[in-house]
C-alpha cells in the first residue's frame, strides 16, 4: 500500500478533528464569491488526488477534469492542508506573472519550509531578494559563456567513462550523475568523482521528499530529507570557510564560479550576502540545476529513440558542428548559436513532459480573477499543464513537432517550463547549455533503441520512466 495512503487511513480520524480549524482558516464559508470547485477532505483537502494522479503517470488529470467540471480560469481546491485556487491557461499565468509582489508572493508548501528552516525568517527573506537580483548576473548568457568548454569536457568524461563500451544503459541515473557533474563543477569547482558521487547521494535523498506530504516520521520521505539538507548544508558551509580563505590567499579567483561570485558580491549598501544564506541558495541552484536538467535529457533520448525523423536532423546539425571542430577542440557559443533545431527539440520535449507541474503564491491582499475572489491569505497555483497539452495554444498537443518553436515561436505565456515574469528561472540559460552539450555529445556517439517500448512514465515530483529508461546503444 502507497505510504502516504497508509498514513492518512491509520491517522484519518485524528486529522478529522482539525476540521473546524481547517475551516475557520479557509475562510471560504464566508465568501459566497470564490472560484468553483471542491475542497476535498478535512484538512487533508485533494493533496492525496493531487500527489497519486502524478505518481500514476497522468499528472494532467488532476486539472484537466476540474478544469472540465468547473472552470478552464480558475477553480479551487485545497492542496498540503491550505485552501488554493488554482489559475489555468495563458491569461491565468499572465496575471500571476504580471502581479508579483502587488497581488500575490511566492510560496512554497510546509514541506520545503522546513527543509529549508531560514526561509521563513525576515532576514532570510531579504537575503533571498538580494540574491534573486544577482542570480541574473551569475547566470546570464555572458557570464556563461566562459563554462561551455567545462561543460564539454564534463560531458567527454561522463561518456567515455559510463556509456561508451557498454551495450545496454539505464538513462535515467546516468543523467542524473552528468547534470550533478556539471553543477558541481560550474557552481563549487568541484569535480574529483568521489566527492561528486558522496554530494550527489545526499541531494537525490533530499530530492525526493522537498514536494512531498510533510510526514516527519523515521522512514518517511520526508524525514530523510530533512536529514540530507542538514548534512549537505553543513558540507556547503565547510566548502564556503575554505573557498573564503583561499580567495583571501590567492589561492582561488573571483571568477572561477558561482560561489566565488556569491561570495564577493555585494549589494547596494556595500554588505556581503550571509554565508548560510549562499549555503542555502547554492543548496537550491544544485537540485534546481541537477533534477530538471536530467529529467528532460533523459525525455530527449526517450523521444529521440521513438522518432527516428527527428532524430535524423538532430544528428545533422550536430554532426556539422562536430566535423567543423580540430582534435581536442571544446564546444563555444559560436557552436552553441547553431544548435537552433535542437533546441527546438528540447523544448518540445519540455513542453510534453515538463521538467515542473508548476509553482505556488500567496495572495496577499484580496483580489479578483476571472470575475472571482480570491481571499488574502489563500495560496495560488499555475501548473503548465493548462497550457502545455491544452489544444487552443499547442493544436495537437500530444504530437511531437518542434516547428512549434521556430520564428516568434509559442504566444506568450503558453510555453512556461521556467515559469515567467520577475520569478522566471534564472537558471534557464544555464539549464539551456547543459542540455545542448549532452545533446552534443550523445548523439554525435550513438543512436539507441529503447529496450521497455511501452515504458510507464510517472511524476515524483519530477516526470521519471518508470525503470530509468534502459536502452541499447547503437555506437556510430
Amino acid at each position: 500500500m502507497d505510504p502516504i495512503l497508509l498514513f492518512f487511513a491509520t491517522f484519518f480520524p485524528l486529522l478529522s478533528l482539525a476540521f473546524l480549524i481547517f475551516y475557520k482558516k479557509s475562510n471560504y464559508a464566508s465568501n459566497p464569491n470564490l472560484p468553483p470547485g471542491r475542497m476535498g477532505l478535512p484538512y487533508i483537502g485533494e493533496s492525496i488526488e493531487y500527489l497519486l494522479t502524478g505518481r500514476r503517470g497522468h499528472p494532467e488529470k488532476f486539472l484537466k477534469d476540474r478544469m472540465a467540471k468547473y472552470s478552464s480560469q480558475v477553480f479551487k481546491t485545497s492542496i498540503f492542508g491550505e485552501p488554493m485556487a488554482v489559475v489555468c491557461g495563458a491569461v491565468g499565468n499572465k496575471f500571476l506573472f504580471s502581479n508579483e509582489n502587488k497581488l500575490v508572493t511566492s510560496w512554497w508548501p510546509d514541506s520545503v519550509n522546513k527543509i529549508f528552516p531560514s526561509s521563513t525568517q525576515t532576514s532570510s527573506k531579504e537575503e533571498s531578494i538580494k540574491m534573486r537580483k544577482m542570480l541574473p548576473n551569475f547566470l546570464k548568457p555572458e557570464a556563461l559563456q566562459r563554462y561551455i568548454g567545462m561543460m564539454d569536457m564534463i560531458a567527454q568524461r561522463h561518456f567515455e567513462a559510463s556509456w561508451e563500451g557498454k551495450q545496454e544503459i539505464t538513462v535515467f541515473p546516468l543523467a542524473k550523475r552528468y547534470t550533478f557533474w556539471v553543477a558541481c563543477k560550474v557552481f563549487l569547482s568541484i569535480e574529483d568523482p568521489v566527492h561528486v558521487s558522496k554530494l550527489a547521494d545526499l541531494f537525490n535523498a533530499l530530492a525526493a521528499g522537498i514536494i512531498t506530504v510533510p510526514i516527519d516520521l523515521p522512514g518517511t520521505p520526508f524525514r530523510r530529507a530533512i536529514n540530507a539538507a542538514e548534512t549537505t548544508r553543513k558540507e556547503l558551509m565547510a566548502i564556503i570557510k575554505q573557498r573564503k580563505m583561499d580567495l583571501a590567499e590567492n589561492k582561488a579567483t573571483p571568477d572561477q564560479d558561482i560561489l566565488s561570485h556569491m561570495l564577493l558580491a555585494t549589494d547596494e549598501k556595500g554588505q556581503y550576502l550571509n554565508e548560510l544564506n549562499i549555503a542555502d541558495r547554492i543548496l537550491g541552484l544544485l537540485i534546481g540545476g541537477h533534477d530538471t536538467a536530467s529529467a528532460t535529457v533523459t525525455f530527449i533520448v526517450k523521444y529521440l529513440a521513438e522518432l527516428p525523423n527527428i532524430y535524423n536532423e538532430v544528428y545533422k546539425e550536430q554532426i556539422e558542428i562536430a566535423r567543423s571542430k580540430k582534435e581536442g577542440e571544446m564546444l563555444n557559443w559560436e557552436d552553441i548559436k547553431k544548435m537552433k533545431y535542437s533546441w527546438n527539440v528540447a523544448c518540445e520535449v519540455m513542453r510534453l513532459a515538463p521538467p515542473l507541474q508548476g509553482a505556488f503564491r500567496e495572495a496577499i491582499t484580496d483580489f479578483t480573477f476571472a470575475g472571482f475572489s480570491i481571499p488574502k491569505g489563500w495560496k495560488l497555483h499555475w501548473n503548465v499543464n493548462s497550457t502545455h497539452k491544452n489544444p487552443e495554444c499547442f493544436p495537437e498537443p500530444e504530437k511531437f513537432e518542434p516547428a512549434r518553436f521556430e520564428g516568434s515561436g509559442p504566444a506568450p505565456y503558453t510555453f512556461v517550463p521556467f515559469g515567467g515574469g520577475p520569478r522566471m528561472c534564472p537558471g534557464k540559460e544555464y539549464a539551456r547549455l547543459e542540455i545542448l552539450v549532452f545533446m552534443h555529445n550523445v548523439i554525435k556517439r550513438f543512436n539507441w533503441e529503447k529496450l521497455i517500448p511501452d515504458e510507464m512514465i510517472i511524476v515524483d515530483p519530477l516526470p521519471m520512466p518508470a525503470k530509468g529508461l534502459p536502452v541499447r546503444l547503437l555506437p556510430h
